[in-house]
């Protein structure tokens, strides 16, 4: 059976949150003590989500981004919680290795290699290797199992220039972020297919996310069933791909006021995988318990 995960937030758990973040004028106040307390709280709840993720039967888990808030400001090591945040995330690692929890991350929109703008690009390699690092504190495997997801950004005028910038940016990371990196296509026309990512795959073997939703929202002329295909192709042998799968909440609601892009607060059915072996990131609104209702009629 394909593993089914949700991102982020268990809503059935209002009292536990890895997404306790601020703003950045709150940090340039409050400085690295409140910066590390909040980092504290985030990576000490997490193994109460996963517990609960067990005890629900869901293996598949997007861990947020904010669970060290702002943490591609700093090294890690600086933070005066730091042997404790890193006892926490080891726990949690543990715990998922342990019963078999798939966990990823998928950084901002803000977060691309492909950018003609350096700070841009600085700051985005910063992210992705507070990502890793994260990773590697919890001892998680540094390959797609574990994946980092990233869209590639706008296209500037030239769909391949910005790629091959991204293949020369994608040289300057880390093991740790590379061996996990993955890309996923976009919602919009005008930026990127599965078929435009191809070029980026076939250059550095970069893995590519199928979104569903991404692609309906698209004049792809390849079917879906192809896409879905030629993405899962891009994956190692003996790991996974993964799907990302939402429905239009334009579409839900019988809405054209609403974004077409805008996802659903529940989905009605699962996608089709089409003989596929995939584990499918359920990005629904409505978190978990679009799992468990879907869950509860299968």
């Amino acid at each position: 059976m394909n593993n089914l995960g949700y991102a982020c937030i268990c809503l059935s758990m209002p009292g536990r949150t890895t997404n306790r973040t601020m703003r950045k004028a709150t940090l340039e106040k409050n400085g690295i003590a409140y910066q590390s307390q909040l980092a504290l709280q985030n990576v000490s709840d997490l193994i109460y989500i996963l517990e609960w993720n067990r005890q629900n039967g869901i293996f598949f888990f997007r861990m947020s981004s904010d669970m060290i808030p702002w943490g591609n400001t700093i090294e890690l090591e600086n933070l005066p919680d730091y042997k404790k945040i890193a006892e926490e995330l080891k726990k949690a690692g543990d715990f998922a290795k342990f019963h078999n929890m798939r966990l990823t991350m998928h950084p901002g929109p803000f977060t691309t290699l492909s950018s003609p703008s350096p700070n841009v690009v600085e700051n985005g390699i910063k992210d992705l290797e507070a990502h890793g690092k994260v990773m590697d504190l919890m001892g998680l495997s540094r390959t797609p199992y574990n994946k980092i997801n990233i869209h590639m950004g706008g296209t500037h005028g030239d769909k391949i220039a910005c790629m091959q910038r991204f293949c020369a940016n994608f040289g300057r990371l880390s093991q740790s972020v590379q061996s996990r990196l993955t890309i996923e296509n976009d919602d919009k026309e005008s930026l990127y297919t599965v078929s435009d990512l191809m070029y980026l795959h076939n250059l550095i073997r970069i893995p590519i996310v199928f979104d569903y939703h991404h692609h309906s929202c698209q004049k792809d002329p390849m079917s879906q069933e192809d896409a879905v295909r030629l993405a899962a192709a891009t994956w190692p042998k003996g790991i996974n791909p993964v799907v990302h799968y939402s429905e239009s909440k334009a579409l839900h609601e019988n809405n054209t006021k609403i974004k077409v892009q805008a996802h659903s607060d529940y989905i009605r059915e699962l996608p089709n995988l089409y003989g596929v072996d995939a584990d499918i990131m359920i990005e629904a609104k409505q978190k978990e318990l679009t799992l468990l209702d879907i869950k509860s009629k299968q």
